[in-house]
């Protein structure tokens, strides 16, 4: 009896050690567990949240570089953007053209708003009282346009936002800083409407000397940046940039609310910044369950099985323990594997409408009214085929990139064989080279068509450069030889806009071109961070990359 009691309480001894061990080791494994799994769904989150401020930015930018600055007083000002605005995002609350008038244009003004048959004409401030001529600014700052056109948009057009706490703060600092700036949340069209944030961005004048108005769009700030799914594993707060101790969160219906700042030394959220409108935003991610408390009270059950069970019953706990770990391992990797296609398909989507947005754009502008039917044609063949070109060739990579070479390839741009290459071999960037693509297209679709070699010697030649110092800045430049104003082709309109505008704002850089004695030039500058971007190759790298097992 003693012997056996001996072994008993040796067994009993055994299985309290290997119970407060294996007790131990699923606490840890729990925590770090549910730790890592909390950080990589704020991750996710955090970087799709940034994915959609971006593109809207992007939209914005876009909008401004198609954007023909009108009369400042015009009413309609809106009209050739506003297919462009939905074929982008359909998301925006509303999108509005705020002029700077003069005062001594308060009268065309009211009568531009007037032919444009808004119920309400008459330029007043912006609590729709009438103006006291004495206060009135010079210029004032009048809403001419909005998107979309109903009742309550509408009520809008014809006030001045010179006295608006939120608006002209922000569009002030527009001016200031020349780039689409973001302001503070705040209640949109309505005593109780929704609660969201505008970005405006300055349209400059033709001369570019002044500010001619903004173009302002306004969304929801609940699906913008708070939406979540109810089987997350954590609740999103925007930290209010009004009062750093509040937060600003959103229930199932969108409906956006201030509550204090939570603070709880035992779980503490995570936060992550993300960028929006020339300024940064703060997100605070607050865990739906407390991981450390789970992990305590699983460790305590495991305690408690293990001192009832005696040293054969440990063992084939330690035995399941092992399967379930396993097991939960598995299912974590197979989530992983859901989330990694996810974020695929959503960048497959975001491409793929990015692509049928400037095809629209192509069709759009080359089969104006009034263009000739066969050189409309040919010119939209070979600037859809430009595109699927340089598509193919992003695909070959896996969307890493495309040797700048490749885009002067015969089957991409006409006269191919007339064109001499100089430059070293460099690597650009997806979106750098969808835009490098039409512009070389544009270009060498408008060389002359007569003699097209001197003896031996290239009539078109192509060089590009990289400067190292302070930054790396790229130098593209195009020259066409035998050739003057009188005899080139004229660039098409949507030629214009793409050599001028859309390819130097897509790459962040500036443009310029002109006819020598014996040649006509065009030069493209942009910095060599745009026309890489290898945060861009990055992230393409990374969600392509296959989930490892864990």
């Amino acid at each position: 009896m003693l012997r056996l009691g001996l072994i008993i309480g040796l067994m009993a001894i055994i299985g309290v050690v290997i119970s407060g061990l294996v007790a131990m080791k699923v606490y840890d494994q729990e925590l770090s567990i549910g730790r890592i799994d909390l950080a990589r769904s704020v991750d996710t989150h955090a970087s799709l949240v940034q994915e959609r401020l971006s593109e809207r930015e992007l939209l914005a930018r876009v909008a401004v570089g198609l954007f023909r600055s009108p009369s400042i007083n015009m009413a309609n000002a809106l009209q050739p953007l506003r297919s462009s605005i939905y074929a982008f995002k359909t998301d925006f609350l509303v999108a509005s053209w705020v002029a700077r008038v003069p005062r001594a244009d308060f009268g065309r003004a009211q009568n531009e708003l007037k032919l444009a048959a808004f119920p309400n004409p008459t330029i007043r401030n912006v609590d729709d009282t009438p103006l006291n001529p004495a206060a009135v600014p010079d210029p004032a700052t009048v809403v001419m346009d909005v998107e979309p056109q109903n009742d309550e948009t509408k009520a809008f057009v014809g006030r001045i936002l010179n006295s608006h706490p939120v608006i002209m703060p922000m569009l002030n600092r527009a001016v200031e800083e020349g780039r689409p700036v973001s302001s503070d949340p705040f209640v949109l069209l309505r005593i109780g409407g929704p609660m969201g944030i505008v970005l405006a961005s300055p349209v400059r004048t033709d001369t570019g000397t002044s500010t001619a108005g903004f173009l302002t769009i306004s969304y929801r700030l609940a699906p913008l940046m708070l939406a979540s799914d109810d089987l997350s594993l954590f609740s999103v707060a925007l930290r209010d940039p009004r009062n750093a101790s509040d937060n600003l969160t959103s229930d199932s219906e969108g409906n956006v609310t201030s509550v204090p700042l939570q603070l709880d030394a035992e779980n503490p959220p995570l936060l992550r910044v993300v960028s929006f409108g020339a300024r940064d935003w703060t997100l605070i991610y607050y865990a739906k369950t407390n991981v450390a408390t789970r992990a305590q009270e699983l460790a305590g059950i495991v305690t408690l099985i293990g001192v009832a069970l005696t040293l054969i019953l440990c063992g084939l706990f330690g035995y399941v323990s092992y399967n379930n770990v396993r097991l939960s391992r598995e299912i974590q990797t197979r989530i992983d594997f859901e989330r990694r296609l996810t974020a695929v398909i959503d960048e497959l989507n975001h491409r793929v409408k990015n692509i049928l947005a400037v095809i629209q754009s192509i069709v759009t502008r080359t089969m104006r009214h009034g263009a000739d039917i066969d050189v409309a044609r040919d010119l939209l063949i070979g600037r859809i085929h430009a595109m699927s070109h340089v598509v193919s060739l992003l695909s070959e990579s896996q969307w890493q990139g495309v040797k700048l070479k490749g885009l002067f390839e015969p089957r991409a741009i006409p006269h191919a064989d007339r064109i001499a290459l100089s430059g070293p071999d460099v690597t650009v960037s997806a979106r750098a080279a969808q835009s490098l693509s039409l512009l070389f297209f544009e270009l060498a679709s408008h060389a002359d068509e007569g003699l097209s070699l001197v003896g031996k010697h290239p009539h078109i030649v192509a060089d590009w450069s990289v400067s190292e110092e302070p930054d790396a800045v790229f130098h593209f430049r195009w020259e066409e030889f035998n050739t003057s104003a009188a005899t080139r082709r004229a660039d098409s309109e949507f030629g214009i806009v793409l050599l001028d505008r859309v390819a130097p704002e897509a790459l962040g850089g500036t443009s310029k071109r002109y006819f020598t004695d014996v040649s006509y030039v065009y030069e493209l500058t942009a910095p060599m961070a745009t026309v890489v971007d290898e945060t861009e190759m990055d992230r393409t790298e990374r969600i392509g990359a296959p989930v490892r097992k864990r």
